[in-house]
C-alpha cells in the first residue's frame, strides 16, 4: 500500500503539468456535454435552461479551482511561505475580490433572484442573466420613465454590491405593474369633473381584461402586509401645480407590455375630450 503511495506521489510531482491539462480539459468537456445535452431538451419553462447552464458552469469552473490547487498544493505552499511578508498587503490587494466572493456566497445562501429575474441594485435596473464568483450580468431596463424596456446596455454588477447595498426583486413587475403617469394641461374653462368621470370610463374598459389577476394580486399583498391595497380598479386624482395648472395623475394595473399602450390610449382619450369639451364652451 505504501509503494502504490510513492508511485502516486511521484507520479503526481513528475507530471503536474499533463495532470493538471488533463484535468481541465476533462471537466471543460463535461461541462460542454450537459449544456448541449440541456439545451437540446423540450424544457416548457425558458428560464430552466438558463439556470442550470449558469449552474454547470460555476460548478465546473469551482472543481477546477479545487483541483488545480490540489494538483498543486506544494508548490502552492512554498510560494505562500516565500511570500508571508507579504500576506497583507496581498489581502488588502484583493480586498474587492474577496468581497466579491463572500457577496456570491450571500447570493447563493439567501437566495435573492434567479436568472431571468428582474432586479434594482441601488439605482441599477436589469435583467439577471448570468451570475459567477465576482460579478453578476444584467441585461438594463429602462424604468425610471417607466418604458420597462431594454436598452440595450449590459451591466456588469461586482458581487460586493450586494452584501453592501439594497437588492430589490421585481420578478412581478416583469408580468404586471401599476403603472401610474400623469397629464398635465392649462386651467380652461372645461369641466373637469366630466372629463375625470370619462377617462375612468375609458381606463376601466381598457383594463376589464386585467381585473381578476389585479384582484389575486391586492389579495396576496393584503395577507402578506395586513394592508388593505385598491389595485384591482384604476384611478385618477386631480390635483393643481404651482403654475395653476390641471395634473390628472392615473393609475392603472396592467400587463407590463401593455403599459404604454394604455398610457397612450388615455391620453389620446383625455385630449380628444379636452379639445371637445373646449370647443364647445367657445
Amino acid at each position: 500500500m505504501k509503494d502504490v503511495d510513492v508511485i502516486f506521489d511521484q507520479l503526481l510531482n513528475n507530471h503536474k503539468v499533463a495532470i493538471s491539462l488533463l484535468l481541465v480539459c476533462i471537466l471543460l468537456a463535461l461541462r460542454w456535454a450537459l449544456i448541449r445535452i440541456i439545451k437540446q431538451r423540450n424544457i416548457l419553462d425558458d428560464e430552466s435552461p438558463r439556470r442550470w447552464v449558469n449552474s454547470i458552469t460555476n460548478v465546473t469552473t469551482l472543481f477546477i479551482a479545487v483541483g488545480l490547487v490540489i494538483i498543486w498544493l506544494s508548490e502552492i505552499r512554498l510560494f505562500a511561505l516565500s511570500i508571508a511578508a507579504f500576506a497583507v498587503a496581498i489581502v488588502l490587494a484583493t480586498r474587492e475580490f474577496i468581497q466579491c466572493l463572500v457577496g456570491s456566497l450571500y447570493l447563493a445562501s439567501s437566495r435573492a433572484f434567479s436568472i431571468g429575474d428582474w432586479v434594482c441594485v441601488d439605482t441599477h435596473y436589469g435583467e439577471v442573466v448570468r451570475s459567477d464568483w465576482l460579478s453578476t450580468t444584467l441585461l438594463e431596463i429602462d424604468m425610471e420613465f417607466n418604458k420597462y424596456e431594454y436598452t440595450g446596455k449590459t451591466l456588469i454588477i461586482p458581487n460586493n454590491l450586494f452584501v453592501s447595498g439594497t437588492v430589490h426583486n421585481l420578478n412581478f413587475i416583469r408580468r404586471y405593474v401599476l403603472h401610474t403617469f400623469s397629464i398635465i394641461r392649462e386651467a380652461d374653462n372645461v369641466d373637469v369633473t366630466l372629463l375625470k368621470k370619462e377617462l375612468l370610463d375609458n381606463a376601466i374598459l381598457y383594463c376589464k381584461d386585467f381585473k381578476e389577476v389585479a384582484d389575486r394580486y391586492g389579495s396576496l399583498i393584503e395577507k402578506r402586509l395586513g394592508l388593505k391595497l385598491n389595485n384591482s380598479e384604476p384611478s385618477i386624482k386631480v390635483t393643481t401645480s404651482d403654475l395653476g395648472k390641471n395634473i390628472f395623475t392615473i393609475s392603472v394595473f396592467c400587463p407590463t407590455d401593455e403599459a404604454i399602450n394604455i398610457e397612450q390610449q388615455l391620453t389620446d382619450d383625455f385630449m380628444k375630450t379636452w379639445y371637445k369639451e373646449l370647443k364647445s364652451t367657445k
